[in-house]
Order: structure tokens, then C-alpha cells, then sequence
């Protein structure tokens, strides 16, 4: 009984490791598609930089590629697009916005004194908890892939205000998609 608790211990620190490399791996090998740089997905800059989709429509096929995004604060700026989108009932972060979660870690590593809240929201649909939790789950997907990065823990924030902010009005699906989002708030 002890020798069985002993390997189990022994191999908790390599499973974590095991666990991190994957991540990593699985992260790099991952492509983008679709969306702009300021956060749209229909080429429209409506809110840009604000941390709100504005009128923009989420889900059209945009332009850009993963290396325009990813290199967009070389010069040491805050990147420009704030916003990030998930589908419906989903906290899984979604391929095309993964080249700018890289451009936000490679900013906050590079600045150490810098700090982010990660704002979480969904959209109407659901309970007012099941909401909540759903936001939360999303901003802490996001803390998650910027630890991975190698972001520290202390220079994240995670809020969950599920359908409490909403960034459009309207029962329609367009803006039900603008409402299910993380915003980087600096």
C-alpha cells in the first residue's frame, strides 16, 4: 500500500509536466483563421481598442493573418484588439483568437508591472448563475493559456459578469455573439 502511494507521488510532478508540454505543444501547433485585428470578425473597427464589440458582427469570415496579429506590440504597446469571442455554452477558446491571446502574453511577460482584468460575459440566455459561472469559466480558459505562456498569476484578474454588460442589445444571434466574450481591460 505504501510502495502504490509512494509511485503515486513520485509521479504527480512528471504527470504535471507532462500535462504543461502538451499544452504547450498543442498550442503551437494550432493555426489561426479568420477575424481582424481589432477584434471583428467582419472587418468593421467599431469598438476597437475599447473592450466592446459596438455594432460590429461576429461570425462573418474576416482577413488577417495569425502573424499580423501576433506581432502587433513588438513595439511594447498593449495590443490593440481587447476582445475575444467563444460560442454558444462553450468556454474553449476558439483557434482564430489564439494568435492574439499570444500577442497579450508576450505583452505582459515583457512588462512585469503591467496588470489585466480578464472580463467575463455571455449572452442573455440561460440563468442569471449559470451565466455567472459560464463567464468565469471563460476569463479563467483565457488565464489559463497566458499562464501557459508563462504570464505571472499576479498580473491577472479574473471577473465573471455574465449577461450583466452587455456589448450589443437584441434577442438575434448576431448579437448574442458579440455578448459571449472575454475583454482585456489594462
Amino acid at each position: 500500500m505504501q510502495l502504490k502511494r509512494g509511485l503515486k507521488r513520485g509521479l504527480k510532478p512528471y504527470a504535471r509536466t507532462l500535462a504543461v508540454a502538451l499544452s504547450l505543444a498543442f498550442v503551437a501547433g494550432c493555426s489561426s483563421s479568420g477575424g481582424t485585428q481589432d477584434g471583428s470578425m467582419d472587418g468593421s473597427r467599431d469598438g476597437a481598442g475599447t473592450g466592446t464589440a459596438g455594432s460590429s458582427q461576429v461570425g462573418g469570415s474576416g482577413i488577417g493573418t495569425g502573424s499580423e496579429r501576433a506581432g502587433q506590440q513588438a513595439d511594447g504597446r498593449i495590443p490593440e484588439q481587447r476582445t475575444i469571442y467563444f460560442e454558444y455554452d462553450s468556454d474553449r477558446i476558439r483557434s482564430e483568437f489564439e494568435p492574439v491571446l499570444t500577442a497579450h502574453a508576450r505583452y505582459l511577460s515583457s512588462n512585469g508591472n503591467a496588470r489585466v482584468v480578464l472580463q467575463g460575459h455571455t449572452d442573455e440566455r440561460g440563468t442569471r448563475e449559470y451565466n455567472m459561472a459560464l463567464s468565469e469559466r471563460r476569463a479563467r480558459s483565457v488565464e489559463r493559456f497566458l499562464s501557459v505562456q508563462g504570464v505571472s498569476p499576479s498580473q491577472v484578474e479574473v471577473v465573471g459578469y455574465g449577461e450583466e454588460r452587455p456589448a450589443a442589445r437584441g434577442q438575434s444571434e448576431d448579437a448574442y455573439a458579440q455578448n459571449r466574450r472575454v475583454v482585456f481591460a489594462y
